[in-house]
């Protein structure tokens, strides 16, 4: 016989997932993936903040071929993904949700272009709660962009399940309203041979926590995790990236970078890989670089690696935190280059190689723009 393989994670960065609220105590902030996130700003959303329906309304842009259904939450798809809440908001959100937007690419289908789910805030003075289940069939190859606007108190939680063969881009864009407060738990597990390009772009909100995992369900998936974040003065900006190589002959790669403004301004990049022992012939990485602009700002930045079995290809990791190149700024001046242009030019320097992986034409485009405005503020021109 052989030796049966336990799935359990014993890891302290990996608390124990369960559906029932009473496993999840009130954080107090001493908790390892508290320490980082100003409990008094999320409004309840960790305690006991009762949650309102309407102040956030979700419509739907599909392409041609893509199936929207918005259920009961009782829906038996629910869970489908293997998301099991991990932390208070997550199951308070799970257990509030009234209701849940199915995106489904049927088999081998082609989306002619992206399907957006709009989630737009009517107000930040009430609780909301969503959950929305995206699912890839066989074969099948999609975009399905996330867009988080206006202004909120949001509670969320995301089921991502690619099946065999299948090719998804997620895109999950926070570009919210200053006041907006908002927990994203985004889970994905990824089939045999499929692909994953799961993107996290924030740049609006008062706090914004994006929490994303992945795990893989037969051998030779691939997924890769993107993001982008820019904080300006007061913003708390958080994102949290688990990727579980639960199968053999698995990809990850995680590049995000960010870059911080402004008095106040705080970033954290929580990066974690487990490598099972079932998970040889694997190939890993993930990087973090931030771009701090102006005093006053601060950018937490901790890269994990757990690693069970060293029958892989590779893994690594890397993260760096820094204020401009004084090379690149000098090359630029000594060119007669004014220091807020070549400042601007150097950011998106920064953010370009990024900008352009993400692989949809028409949100890269915003993007950058994005990118323009935030160096436009007077916090960068007053350098």
């Amino acid at each position: 016989m052989g030796q049966e393989v336990s799935l359990d994670v014993s890891s302290h960065l990996h608390p124990a997932g369960s559906f029932d609220l009473a496993d999840h105590p009130v954080p107090t902030g001493m908790e390892e993936i508290w320490r980082f996130t100003p409990l008094k700003r999320l409004r309840g959303l960790h305690d006991s903040a009762p949650f309102v329906d309407g102040a956030v309304a979700v419509k739907v842009e599909a392409s041609p071929d893509v199936v929207v259904e918005h259920l009961a939450a009782d829906a038996a798809v629910r869970g489908i993904s293997g998301l099991v809440p991990t932390d208070r908001i997550s199951a308070r959100a799970w257990d509030a949700a009234t209701g849940v937007t199915v995106v489904r690419i049927p088999t081998e289908v082609v989306a002619a272009g992206p399907t957006v789910v709009r989630h737009i805030g009517s107000g930040s003075d009430t609780a909301s709660a969503a959950h929305t289940v995206i699912v890839a069939e066989k074969f099948s190859r999609a975009t399905v962009v996330l867009d988080f606007e206006g202004s909120a108190t949001l509670a969320d939680n995301v089921e991502i399940l690619l099946d065999d063969g299948a090719e998804l881009t997620v895109v999950s864009l926070q570009d919210w309203a200053d006041d907006a407060v908002h927990q994203s738990t985004q889970h994905a597990r990824v089939g045999r041979d499929a692909t994953l390009k799961h993107v996290s772009v924030s740049f609006g909100g008062d706090l914004v926590r994006h929490d994303a995992t992945a795990e893989f369900s037969g051998p030779g998936g691939s997924v890769e995790m993107l993001g982008m974040y820019f904080a300006d003065e007061g913003q708390h900006i958080e994102h949290r990236l688990f990727v579980d190589h639960t199968a053999p002959r698995t990809k990850s790669n995680v590049v995000y970078k960010g870059a911080l403004q402004g008095q106040g301004a705080h970033t954290v990049w929580i990066g974690n890989v487990l490598i099972r022992k079932i998970a040889e012939g694997i190939e890993t990485y993930e990087e973090n670089r931030n771009l701090v602009l102006t005093d006053g700002c601060r950018a937490d930045s901790v890269p994990n690696l757990e690693i069970e079995t060293g029958e892989i290809e590779g893994a690594g990791h890397a993260s760096a935190t820094g204020r401009f190149d004084d090379e690149q700024l000098f090359y630029l001046r000594s060119r007669g280059i004014e220091e807020f242009e070549a400042r601007r030019l150097v950011v998106h320097g920064f953010f370009h190689d990024l900008i352009r992986r993400i692989g949809v034409e028409s949100l890269e485009s915003k993007l950058a723009e994005t990118v323009e405005a935030e160096l436009s503020k007077n916090v960068l021109k007053a350098l």
